[in-house]
């Protein structure tokens, strides 16, 4: 059975922006409706089966606007499969999966969301933004290593996942629709 699939993303540079595109491409393959949307475009998920946030991460933190975008639908998105990614990691650290901050990891609890992946990122003279970025851009460290066999290999394991869930009346009642005494009663 089909499912409506967002790949939502907050990109810097560009990089993560590319990669969430990648990932929606390789999840239409499996015969689903997919929507990869920059989280700021982005007014309801009520109308997707599941969900995809990336953000990039530089120095350890996610994109304001993607937090946000967390934050804004944790209680939803305990209704729906949520995986999520991060991108960024470049020099030494290309290949380390890097740990979720804090305030992330406590919202992706809230929402029931997996771990975030590790996918390499992106840093090149053209598109760095920042003084600093454009200094770093131009060492050893600039450069592209996004790996894309990782990518399409992890969003393949995300549309086999939701291929296999069929998609259940539970919960009864949307918490985005609902008012506010009424989603406390649906999580307590």
């Amino acid at each position: 059975m089909s499912r409506h699939v967002l790949v939502a993303y907050a990109s810097k540079m560009g990089a993560t922006a590319e990669i969430a595109e990648g990932i929606g491409a390789a999840i239409r393959q499996y015969g689903h409706l997919v929507d990869v949307l920059e989280v700021g475009q982005i007014r309801s998920i009520t109308k997707y089966d599941a969900v995809v946030l990336g953000s990039a991460i530089y120095t350890g933190r996610w994109r304001p606007e993607a937090v946000h975008f967390l934050r804004k639908y944790a209680d939803t998105l305990r209704t729906r499969q949520v995986w999520l990614f991060h991108s960024g990691p470049i020099g030494p650290h290309a290949g380390k999966p890097q740990a979720m901050p804090k305030n992330v990891q406590r919202l992706a609890e809230r929402a029931e969301a997996t771990p975030a992946m590790t996918f390499p990122g992106r840093l090149e003279v053209e598109t760095a933004k920042g003084f600093l970025a454009r200094r770093m851009a131009a060492t050893e460290l600039g450069g592209d290593v996004r790996d894309w066999d990782l990518v399409g290999a992890w969003a393949q394991n995300v549309a086999e996942a939701i291929s296999a869930v069929d998609v259940s009346s539970w919960p009864l009642s949307d918490p985005e629709t609902l008012g506010d005494s009424q989603v406390r009663t649906l999580i307590t």
